[in-house]
């Protein structure tokens, strides 16, 4: 996250120069800003999203800045709202815990996957959908235990490592009828040396590398998140979860994606998070300008029909304040809409 720095040259006595010394991005990306003041009618709304959020300033004049922020967001949810209750969109947006960043900071944040499919290792790329499998209309494996609590990864670049646990646990309960919650943070401490970048980004299929080569992940009881990068501590005495291999679907394929989401249980998937995602509150998310280029990961945990619309349902690592309480139902069969496709993999113990 960029967080707000002074600027020395600013002086005077002028409210963009009061406010420059609070953030960097005041004058290098959203200019306009240093020279609004704040919607005094807004006040007791902005109280109230500060309290329901636990929202604390500490930085001298940041909570000006954040509250800036947060009225330009507000006006482009009214307006997306709006267009949405006449039926322009297909998914409404919200003042949830992300709504006082801009679009550039959520960027720097959440910009957590890297992925090179031409340099995948160890996994398997044999997966061919069954063509005599009749696949469920609809699938949600939340429902058979296969999918843990929704958390939140915070400020740290972990995504990565919250899909690939993911994707273990939910194996692990097929096969041993418990449902453990896996450790992230085992992972973003303990597979650097696998090419991962703990909280500034990861590789899904790396983790399992790291997972297999060590013969196991701890339990989040026992290597509990921190949100930040920190000394390995793996014990085989919190061992909760591994893999043997993991498979690779092919590139692209929504059929194929669907046949395993179905067959197999949740795969993890590389998206690619568009600022109306950031601040996403239900729906089915199909938006046109959500490419290909994935920079963010999540778990498909099922799939579905909505009135006519075909949908993924993805369970994310914000919190249970962003979305439909943690979870997205994302455009399915829309040409790959937002690259959910790309790249799934999952694991096979």
């Amino acid at each position: 996250m960029v967080t707000p720095q002074r600027i020395s040259s600013c002086s005077g006595q002028s409210k963009c120069a009061r406010m420059c010394v609070l953030h960097t991005l005041c004058l290098l990306v959203i200019p306009a800003l240093c020279h609004t003041s704040p919607d005094t009618t807004l006040n007791e709304h902005w109280e109230l999203w500060k309290s329901h959020h636990h929202k604390i300033y500490t930085q001298q004049g940041e909570e000006a800045y954040r509250r800036l922020v947060w009225e330009k967001n507000l006006r482009l949810i009214q307006k997306h709202n709006l267009e949405a209750s006449l039926g322009l969109h297909s998914f409404t947006m919200g003042l949830n815990h992300l709504a006082d960043m801009t679009e550039e900071e959520l960027d720097a944040t959440f910009d957590c996957l890297k992925e090179e499919p031409d340099a995948l290792q160890s996994g398997n790329y044999t997966f061919k959908p069954s063509q005599d499998t009749t696949l469920p209309d609809s699938v949600d494996w939340r429902t058979k235990g296969l999918v843990s609590p929704v958390r939140n990864q915070g400020s740290c670049g972990s995504c990565w490592a919250f899909s690939a646990a993911g994707a273990i646990e939910g194996q692990m309960m097929l096969q041993t009828g418990k449902m453990i919650p896996l450790s992230p943070q085992n992972l973003v401490d303990c597979s650097t040396s696998y090419g991962n970048h703990g909280c500034k980004g990861g590789f899904r299929y790396k983790a399992f590398d790291y997972v297999i080569e060590n013969d196991g992940i701890d339990s989040d009881y026992f290597y509990p998140y921190e949100g930040k990068d920190g000394k390995c501590r793996y014990s085989v005495q919190g061992k909760a979860g591994y893999c043997s291999t993991y498979q690779v679907l092919p590139r692209g394929d929504e059929k194929a994606l669907q046949h395993a989401v179905a067959t197999v249980g949740p795969v993890s998937v590389g998206i690619n998070a568009t600022h109306s995602f950031y601040l996403y509150s239900g729906g089915i998310f199909d938006d046109p300008q959500c490419t290909s280029n994935t920079n963010h990961a999540v778990l498909v945990v099922g799939y579905g029909t909505d009135n006519g619309q075909d949908f993924w349902l993805v369970k994310n690592s914000w919190g249970t304040a962003w979305g439909e309480s943690g979870y997205a139902r994302m455009a399915r069969n829309k040409n790959n809409r937002c690259g959910i496709a790309s790249l799934p993999v999952y694991p096979i113990l």
